[in-house]
């Protein structure tokens, strides 16, 4: 079996030294594809081999019909938007992702973003503290518990609001459920978005949410830009100078807040969630471990396609 690590941002070398250890001990072969600039050099690299390992590397219907042998491919990372899973699925190929193995990068940014804006960028200004103020968090997985561990370590007062999670868990986690989504966006001064992009969630964030917000308020997307409605945002920014955004990734109307936001705003040039050395070996050496136990043992954990 012979497995292929493609990735266009490589993985750092101690999460490549343990997955060849994980791999070959397993008997499988691992051949890598790094820092590569053309997708040809992907088409003839997936052609002959049984998996494949990426992280924000595109996996759609032209990578899936040169990949010939391709039996199972892992997303490691918890977003798995980069992979096209209704090919995969009429390829008869095997999608799964790593949830999990990054949230704590994630949850950590969140508040380096929130801390620098809250302090003035450290210029000298004056700025606020967190003890005693409210985070709401939409959206309560993985993410959004480390999100929540950190935030009761400042002394934040925290709700979250998601309907897929119960009551019980969110208490168990030190938070407050709040019953519908207006009421977390009402009571938060800080907002932290964690839930992915899909049909339902895409432009979900907008003017009538964000016009809720307490005096002050800011808003932090380390999920995916898609999720926010960028016309309602500049619509709100126009209306209230009070409110900040801080994201994980460029928006589309990154001009626009240059231009008449400054001070405002603080935007990653790329996305920074899992750029860590922790959660880059955790969910690389996670990736191969799920691949050797679906040949081996037919396990199919967190996968996110049905055939």
């Amino acid at each position: 079996m012979k497995i292929l690590i493609a990735t266009e941002k490589p993985f750092v070398p101690l999460a490549i030294r343990q997955i060849r250890e994980v791999t070959e001990a397993a008997g499988f072969n691992l051949v890598l594809l790094e820092s590569y600039t053309d997708k040809s050099e992907l088409l003839e690299a997936v052609s002959d081999v049984d998996a494949v390992i990426v992280r924000s590397d595109k996996i759609t219907s032209e990578v899936l019909d040169s990949a010939k042998k391709l039996k199972v491919v892992v997303r490691a990372g918890s977003g798995y938007d980069n992979i096209d899973i209704a090919s995969c699925t009429a390829h008869n190929v095997v999608a799964m992702n790593t949830p999990g193995q990054n949230s704590n990068a994630v949850a950590e940014l969140a508040f380096e973003l929130l801390l620098y804006q809250i302090r003035g960028g450290f210029t000298g200004k004056s700025g606020t503290e967190l003890r005693g103020k409210t985070i709401g968090l939409h959206a309560f997985g993985n993410v959004g518990k480390y999100v929540a561990d950190i935030a009761r370590g400042f002394g934040m007062d925290i709700y979250a609001y998601d309907p897929f999670v119960s009551e019980r868990v969110m208490k168990n986690n030190g938070a407050k459920q709040c019953i519908n989504i207006q009421e977390l966006y009402l009571k938060c001064q800080y907002i932290s978005i964690h839930m992915p992009s899909n049909a339902i969630t895409s432009k979900s964030i907008g003017y009538d949410l964000l016009r809720k917000m307490p005096q002050n308020a800011v808003l932090v997307n380390t999920a995916r830009k898609e999720v926010i409605d960028e016309e309602g945002l500049l619509k709100i920014f126009a209306e209230r100078s009070d409110i900040s955004y801080l994201s994980d990734i460029e928006p589309d109307c990154k001009n626009t807040f240059e231009e008449k936001y400054q001070g405002r705003f603080i935007f990653t040039s790329k996305k920074m969630g899992a750029q860590t050395e922790e959660s880059n070996i955790n969910a690389a050496v996670a990736a191969a471990r799920q691949i050797i136990d679906y040949f081996k043992n037919g396990k199919e954990k967190f996968r996110i396609n049905r055939l």
